[in-house]
């Protein structure tokens, strides 16, 4: 763990900062009194990605979103199939605890085909990290590695962080994968309870 830790330093702030921001949700998840709700909603992160069946194999059968939407789009749309479309894509929605906000889009380009032009260093400026948190991670880490495509970034291990009041700790366990789109997933366990 502690070489982990000097390996990664570069990255602890950056993560930490995430983190932070990932912990505030579940402080969130009431609705927001009237008087300070703000005049939009966090509504859908879309990944472009090269299979959505393969990304379905993390997303959904091993984490457990749920698959709410998966329909084919094509433009124009009055096509049928793909042959008669200049433009087909397979679009797929999965949700966790809400049917409106904090959804996870699929969406893959049938038509044309795409390729990755670029492939980016994780916690690197222009890059994303999407931080999922599950109830039990040892009892889906080794399913997790497992995907075909899944590259492990680290292991799980223990953090701890400030408290929102400063005065004690929220434990933690950490863990960094790429998925086989290559973005950047932190799969934790909150340890701590602070709700």
């Amino acid at each position: 763990m502690l070489i982990h830790t000097l390996l990664y330093r570069p990255f602890f702030a950056l993560g930490l900062m995430l983190f932070s921001v990932a912990l505030s949700l579940p402080l969130q998840a009431n609705p927001v009194p009237e008087a300070d709700r703000v005049p939009l909603d966090l509504r859908r992160t879309t990944l472009i990605v090269e299979d959505v069946d393969r990304s379905l194999a993390l997303y959904h059968e091993v984490l457990g979103l749920t698959k709410t939407y998966d329909n084919m789009v094509r433009t124009p749309r009055e096509a049928k199939t793909d042959a008669e479309a200049e433009i087909s894509r397979r679009l797929v929605f999965l949700q966790a605890n809400d049917d409106f906000i904090g959804v996870l889009g699929l969406l893959e380009y049938r038509k044309p085909r795409q390729e990755r032009t670029f492939t980016y260093e994780p916690f690197a400026l222009g890059s994303i990290a999407m931080v999922i948190n599950v109830e039990d991670l040892e009892s889906l880490w080794e399913d997790i590695a497992a995907v075909p495509g899944v590259e492990v970034l680290s292991e799980p291990f223990l953090v701890s962080y400030p408290s929102y009041d400063g005065e004690s700790i929220i434990n933690v366990m950490q863990s960094e994968i790429r998925d086989p789109d290559g973005f950047v997933i932190e799969i934790n366990q909150l340890l701590t309870d602070i709700r």
